[in-house]
């Protein structure tokens, strides 16, 4: 199987050539590691630190105010439990009961879709029979995230032009601020799912009624009720011609201030009307709240960014920080009476990015000073420029292709699923070396005059099904791991997917790329040198600039084997010259 395909990219090598230059830019675009090159476009692969080992579920969240949990419990969360155990996939169901609201949630199995199980769900929902649920009472499906979805927190914060604390907004005021401004900015950026806000008081009409005064006027609480609830309504009504012009005609009836609820009509008593200012007080208060948002032992207001299933969090962040830039001048400002100027200013306490980019940066630094120090290592134990070339340029292809394999097979870059091409790096090279040694020790048993194409393509095939022997081997001994499920699925299949991939791209450079970069290699014949010394010297000269761009261990990496070069040129020189005939 493996000799047409060595015959096919050794013939053409321009083939292979192109398929390694593309394989090289596609991985640089898909590379999780963001590289600064402006000309090619970006898709890169989903970044999180951590890998999500949460399960695959769903929450039905249904509220049912001033109930107590056990009414709940008997006329809500039971009812939908029972309706909601015949959705398909559904591996176990969980519920809670609490004062005014129940919370159900429906853990399906690892390999049910996550937008087909909601999809079931409304289904389910939608087709209830009436009498399941109390009047007025409305299921609703939370947000389409994991567990691990709140990736970004922020408060809101008075502040001056210069970023210093100034204070000067109440608690409901900035709750107001977060629910009809920041609130429905954020949830127009690119991969969120919900903005939850947290804390302050949420204001609300307050009506405090005076039952003596019921009493007196013979009304009921229901009454009282009815008119509040009818006095907020805009009625429409029909058209009317008056002189050749069309008038619309409604009654305007919304609620806009406590004047308007105040002067709502309840009822009539002798002809005399009796308004809801008669029998009631009418105040703005806040809402009863269940908990607060705390910051440095001080009461704040705030939201949640939760994003949606499947987005890239890196991306999502910063897609919610590009609009909070957007929609930061827009937000209230004020005077206060010492003069100062102060604005609501949205200030992050919680980003995942930072943490996503130290665990990166991590990684990133891991894995090229492993492929480094890799590439010193060969180069000092084969002792051949070539070969160590050979070598060392198949890791970073390799490397890219298994990027892109996990860009498209859905696997995200975390502290897991990189470990696998760092644990793979070994292995990997491992492979260059016997080919390059195979092409070697034929290049030296070979008689003069012998096409080099010819000893490459023997090696080659004579190293390859071994090879591919022992990567299989290696792969077949991934596959309890792939069997996992639940948790520890999630957290260790990523590892043996991205080792796996590492694997089967050396395999694919070894036989298709490496060939042919040897053929060329060992083809090229320089007289007494000349062209190695140049190279040498011309890898010295990118010490220096290594140095101060990229980091000291980038300089090690060329100074070493340029050193190696240069000497081992010099000698090579010396001994011909001593041998030199007079």
């Amino acid at each position: 199987m493996l000799r047409p395909t060595i015959k096919f990219f050794l013939d053409n090598p321009l083939v292979s050539l192109v398929l390694a230059a593309v394989f090289t830019f596609w991985g640089l675009s898909v590379a999780p590691f963001d590289y600064g090159i402006d000309l090619l476009p970006r898709d890169p692969v989903s970044v999180d630190a951590i890998p999500d080992i949460g399960e695959n579920q769903q929450i039905v969240f249904t509220r049912w105010p001033g109930r107590s949990p056990q009414d709940v419990e008997d006329q809500v969360t039971y009812p939908l439990t029972t309706a909601l155990l015949g959705v398909p996939g559904i591996q176990s169901v969980r519920s809670s009961s609490m004062f005014g609201f129940s919370t159900i949630y429906l853990i399906f199995e690892d390999g049910i879709d996550f937008y087909w199980s909601r999809s079931r769900i409304l289904e389910k929902l939608n087709s209830l029979p009436s009498g399941v649920l109390p009047d007025g009472v409305a299921p609703a499906l939370g947000p389409d995230a994991t567990a691990l979805g709140q990736v970004f927190w922020y408060t809101l914060e008075g502040r001056d032009q210069n970023g210093n604390a100034t204070g000067g907004w109440d608690l409901h005021e900035l709750r107001s601020i977060q629910d009809f401004q920041v609130r429905y900015g954020l949830l127009s950026a690119a991969g969120v799912s919900e903005v939850a806000s947290v804390g302050g008081f949420v204001r609300e009409y307050q009506v405090d009624i005076d039952p003596s005064r019921l009493e007196t006027y013979q009304i009921s609480l229901e009454q009282v009720m009815g008119a509040i609830r009818q006095s907020n309504l805009d009625v429409g009504a029909q058209t009317m011609e008056i002189n050749l012009a069309e008038y619309f005609v409604r009654g305007l009836g919304s609620v806009k201030t406590i004047d308007d609820i105040e002067l709502a009509l309840v009822t009539f008593r002798n002809d005399v009307p009796v308004y809801i200012k008669d029998v009631a007080r009418v105040s703005l208060g806040p809402a009863t709240r269940r908990g607060v948002l705390d910051k440095s032992g001080a009461e704040a207001v705030g939201g949640v960014v939760v994003a949606r299933y499947g987005a890239n969090p890196l991306e999502v962040i910063n897609s919610v920080k590009e609009r909070i830039r957007e929609i930061q001048p827009g937000l209230p400002v004020r005077v206060l009476e010492d003069g100062t100027t102060s604005q609501v200013t949205i200030i992050p306490f919680y980003d995942r990015s930072e943490l996503i980019r130290e665990t990166i940066g991590t990684l990133e630094e891991a894995l090229t000073l492993e492929i480094l120090i890799t590439i010193l290592v060969v180069i000092l134990m084969v002792m051949n420029l070539k070969l160590s070339l050979m070598v060392s340029g198949s890791l970073p292809v390799a490397v890219l292709m298994c990027f892109l394999a996990m860009r498209y097979f859905g696997v995200d870059a975390n502290v897991v699923a990189l470990s696998g091409i760092a644990i793979a790096i070994g292995t990997m090279v491992d492979m260059g070396i016997v080919l390059t040694e195979s092409i070697l020790r034929r290049m030296e048993e070979s008689s003069p005059g012998t096409p080099v194409r010819k000893v490459v393509y023997g090696a080659t095939l004579e190293v390859g099904s071994a090879v591919v022997t022992a990567v299989a081997t290696t792969v077949i001994s991934f596959l309890p791991v792939f069997a996992m499920e639940a948790a520890e699925g999630k957290l260790f299949r990523p590892l043996a997917l991205t080792k796996t991939f590492a694997l089967l791209a050396s395999i694919i450079v070894t036989i298709t790329i490496l060939p042919v970069i040897a053929r060329l290699l060992f083809s090229l014949k320089s007289r007494k040198g000349v062209t190695r010394l140049a190279l040498n010297i011309l890898a010295l000269g990118g010490v220096v600039f290594a140095g101060r761009h990229v980091g000291w261990w980038a300089a090690a990496a060329l100074a070493i084997p340029a050193l190696t070069g240069v000497v081992s040129w010099a000698i090579e020189d010396r001994h011909r010259l001593s041998h030199a005939k007079p």
